[in-house]
């Protein structure tokens, strides 16, 4: 199984979010669906930046990391 870290953007504010999955068009259309507390008020919303991780772990320590650098 491969697992996601990604970052997608509010096209109506610019503000970035960062997250993990396994599915990414799923979770992409769950946040464009407004089925997201965090981005449901930001929609609609574009993927910016994903990478491929082969274990969950390693997915959520790269996007803790990325959530730390944000700024």
């Amino acid at each position: 199984m491969v697992f996601y870290v990604y970052i997608i953007q509010s096209e109506k504010d610019g503000k970035f979010y960062t997250g993990h999955t396994a599915n990414l068009n799923a979770r992409i259309t769950r946040n464009n669906d407004g089925r997201v507390t965090s981005t449901k008020h930001r929609r609609p919303l574009k993927l910016f930046y994903f990478e491929e991780f082969n274990t969950r772990s390693e997915a959520m320590k790269r996007e803790a990391y990325l959530k730390t650098s944000e700024g």
